[in-house]
């Protein structure tokens, strides 16, 4: 067993309402899993250590200790670069514009197919070292800049890696319906044809998927073809959770819903109708303001519809070349404070707690006895110094699965 001291410590488990900062804060784990938490003389009368010794003390310096961070979308493996859309949107071109002039996801797609599977999980792995070291103890990454076959699974395969050379549990997501290749130009019901009958049950065969996703979107697809995925995907036993309302209100929001998505991400302009359909089937909205920001959107999320509905909110990265080249779930943690008016302590849930329920993990994302021993510690007072300025240090320490990472435990 080891004893984790001399911390401040915020469970997270009574999200919301919070209960205040635990001072002379102690964390008792055994292997991967949490024993105990709370007040040091607490914990140390715990029950178990009349039976096995403390093998190990680790003194946290007296920071500011809280659930491993989860960011719950990203797009982390990919090939190619964007930054000629970067200047493009900045003379006046749009999103959609670039999209329909075959940049955009497509060209990320030409890139990817291109990358052999070493080089693009060598990619992501820079990526996700600097996550790791922000905190981040588990990370959800995507498929859909393949959009073959072939493709699709190289990407899922060297998402999966990562977790063998970082410590970092990987979420992986299947998004064959991100976009439609160019070999199927305007034939969407093909391209969807394809995903439903080759692709979606080669992956769940060869169990490289946690989740199905799909883009909802006019510039994407529709909702009556992304039915038909989320139905081959329920017959297959995959979650569902879907990128929904980011450009239009196009029901995406109450699609999710129905399927009883993980989550529904981006949202920007989902209505009352569709925020009530997620409170009634328990999905997560995953609001992610790095794509907000770079692509200079105005309509926010309904923020004040998600709490009078009581939907939890997650926030993420969305971590991907060409509209959130985001890497830090902490920036994340301000932008979603300063420009969606979350609180320091729903935004922290954002990223613990309600991350979590996004992927469907109910061993993470809080400081509970039982709960897996995944864990930060920050040089930070409160919640608030973690959320107010840009460019929070990396954290003090982080530990995974009960093992604190030496390449990240910079400071004594």
């Amino acid at each position: 067993m080891k004893l984790w001291e001399n911390a401040r410590m915020i469970p997270m488990a009574d999200a919301i309402p919070g209960t205040e900062v635990i001072d002379d804060g102690a964390l008792l784990t055994d292997g991967e899993s949490i024993l105990a938490v709370g007040r040091r003389e607490a914990v140390l009368s715990h029950a178990p250590l009349a039976d096995k010794q403390v093998e190990e003390v680790v003194d946290c310096g007296g920071g500011l200790l809280l659930p491993g961070l989860i960011d719950c979308h990203t797009h982390l493996v990919y090939g190619g670069d964007r930054s000629r859309e970067f200047e493009q949107r900045l003379e006046g071109v749009s999103y959609q514009e670039i999209a329909r002039q075959g940049g955009g996801i497509r060209s990320t797609v030409a890139a990817t197919r291109q990358t052999a599977q070493q080089e693009l999980a060598s990619l992501a792995l820079g990526r996700a070292s600097r996550m790791c070291a922000n905190g981040v103890t588990t990370l959800e990454v995507k498929s859909g800049y393949g959009l073959s076959v072939e493709d699709e699974e190289k990407m899922l395969s060297a998402a999966r890696s990562l977790s063998e050379r970082l410590p970092v549990s990987i979420h992986t997501t299947f998004l064959g319906a991100h976009a439609i290749p160019e070999e199927f130009h305007e034939r969407s019901d093909d391209y969807i044809q394809l995903v439903c009958e080759e692709m979606l049950p080669s992956v769940a065969r060869q169990g490289l998927a946690d989740s199905v996703d799909a883009f909802c979107e006019n510039i994407a697809f529709s909702s009556q073809q992304v039915r038909q995925v989320f139905e081959k995907a329920r017959e297959l036993g995959l979650p569902v959770r879907l990128h929904a309302d980011q450009l239009t209100n196009g029901g995406g929001a109450a699609l999710a819903a129905e399927f009883g998505a993980l989550s529904a991400d981006h949202l920007e302009y989902t209505d009352e109708a569709g925020v009530k359909a997620l409170a009634e089937s328990g999905t997560v909205a995953v609001l992610l303001p790095g794509a907000f920001y770079f692509l200079k959107e105005k309509q926010c999320p309904p923020v004040a519809l998600f709490r009078k509905h009581q939907v939890p909110i997650a926030l993420a990265t969305d971590y991907n070349p060409g509209s959130s080249p985001v890497d830090s779930l902490l920036l994340v943690l301000n932008m979603a404070c300063v420009m969606f008016g979350l609180t320091p302590r729903e935004a922290v849930a954002g990223v613990t707690i309600h991350a979590a329920k996004a992927l469907g993990l109910s061993d993470r994302g809080v400081l509970q006895p039982g709960r897996r021993a995944d864990f930060a510690v920050f040089d930070v007072e409160t919640l608030a110094h973690l959320c107010y300025p840009i460019g929070v240090a990396p954290a003090r320490m982080v530990v995974q699965a009960g093992r604190l990472t030496p390449a990240l435990h910079q400071r004594s």
